[in-house]
C-alpha cells in the first residue's frame, strides 16, 4: 500500500467526515512530563474514527457491488461507521457483532437501519459468522482491518495530525488488529521518517504485541477487557500486520485499572468521554515513568462510545 492511497482517501471522504481537533492537554502533559496533543476522534461522526475507513471503502464499490449489499463484522464502532456509510450511499448492510458488544453501541447500530445479528461470545466468533454470510449471499465483506481501502481511510487520522503539527516526536495509537495503527503509521512515517509511532493495547488482550515479538500472527487466549474494541485476534495474512511490522516502533501494554483511571481523568480534565479502547493511550501516558519526558507527543483518542452503565461501575470502583 502506498501513501497516495491515504491522500486520495482524504479527498474522497473530507466532505462527509469531521476534521477532528488536535487539542493540547495540560493534565496529561504534566502526567508524563511531555507536551501532549490529543487527536479527538471521540468527536468524530458515530463517536469513532471508524467512519473514515468504512466510507472510503464503500465509496469505491461499483454499482453491481452496491446492489448486492455488504456484510461487516464489528465489536461496535466499525458497525456504526458501516451503518452511517450504508445509509448515506443507500447500500443494504448486514452487520454481525459479538455478545460482549456494549449496549450503547448495539442501540446505535440499530438506529442506522442495518440488519444486525448478535452472534458468538467474542469478536473472532462473529467474524467467522460474518464471512460465512458474505460467502452464502455473494455480498461484499468489509473487514475493519484486513483491507487496504479501509486502512487508507483510517490513515487520514495521521494525515490530519501531521497537517496541524509537523513537530511531534512520537504518536500513540490504540491497536487491536491494526487497522488504525497501520494507516496512521504509514501516513506519519512517509511524511516524517523520524517520528516514532507506538501502538497501545491492554495486557488483557495483547495479540498484536505478542505477534510482533514472534514476527508472525499468532493465536492466543485473551482475557476480558474494558477496551473491548481492541479485543480478539488477527486474521492470518492480515495486510494490517505487515504494515505495522514495517512502520511501527513498538506496542505498549497497559493495565486495566489504569485504563479505567484514564477514562475518569479524561472526563474530569477534558469534560469528554473516552471509551476504553480510546483511553489506552492516556493510560500509557500515566504509566510512562518518564519515557516521554520533554517530548512533543500526539495521542489518538479513537472513540467515545462508552456504555453509561459501565461508566457508573468505573465511578463506583474508583471512588
Amino acid at each position: 500500500m502506498e501513501f497516495k492511497e491515504i491522500y486520495l482517501a482524504q479527498r474522497r471522504i473530507q466532505d462527509i467526515v469531521r476534521k477532528t481537533p488536535l487539542e493540547y492537554s495540560p493534565y496529561f502533559s504534566e502526567a508524563c512530563g511531555g507536551e501532549v496533543y490529543l487527536k479527538l476522534e471521540n468527536l468524530q461522526l458515530t463517536g469513532s474514527y471508524k467512519i473514515r475507513g468504512a466510507l472510503n471503502k464503500m465509496l469505491q464499490l461499483n454499482e453491481e457491488e452496491r446492489k448486492r449489499g455488504i456484510v461487516a463484522v464489528s465489536s461496535g464502532n466499525h458497525a456504526q461507521g458501516v451503518g452511517l456509510a450504508s445509509r448515506r450511499l443507500a447500500v443494504k448492510a448486514t452487520v454481525v457483532v459479538p455478545r460482549n458488544t456494549p449496549k450503547t453501541k448495539i442501540d446505535a447500530i440499530r438506529r442506522y437501519g442495518v440488519d444486525l445479528l448478535v452472534h458468538g461470545e467474542i469478536y473472532d466468533d462473529a467474524e467467522i459468522k460474518a464471512r460465512e454470510l458474505a460467502k452464502e449471499s455473494s455480498k461484499v465483506f468489509i473487514s475493519p482491518y484486513n483491507d487496504y481501502q479501509v486502512i487508507a481511510g483510517q490513515g487520514t487520522v495521521g494525515l490530519e495530525i501531521y497537517e496541524e503539527r509537523h513537530d511531534l516526536e512520537a504518536v500513540l495509537v490504540p491497536v487491536g488488529a491494526g487497522g488504525l495503527l497501520s494507516g496512521v503509521a504509514l501516513a506519519l512515517k512517509t511524511l516524517n521518517p523520524k517520528i516514532r509511532v507506538f501502538g497501545v493495547q491492554s495486557k488483557a488482550s495483547s495479540v498484536m504485541y505478542e505477534s510482533l515479538k514472534r514476527g508472525e500472527i499468532i493465536e492466543m487466549p485473551v482475557k476480558e477487557s474494558i477496551a473491548e474494541g481492541l479485543h480478539g485476534g488477527i486474521e492470518k495474512g492480515a495486510v494490517s500486520f505487515d504494515i505495522v511490522k514495517q512502520y511501527v516502533d513498538g506496542v505498549i501494554l497497559v493495565e486495566e485499572e489504569n485504563i479505567k483511571r484514564a477514562i475518569l481523568l479524561y472526563l474530569e480534565h477534558h469534560h469528554q468521554i473516552a471509551e476504553g479502547s480510546g483511553a489506552v493511550v492516556l493510560a500509557a501516558l500515566l504509566e510512562s515513568s518518564g519515557r516521554f519526558r520533554g517530548q512533543k507527543l500526539g495521542a489518538v483518542i479513537s472513540g467515545g462510545n462508552l456504555d453509561l452503565t459501565l461508566l457508573k461501575e468505573i465511578l463506583t470502583e474508583q471512588h
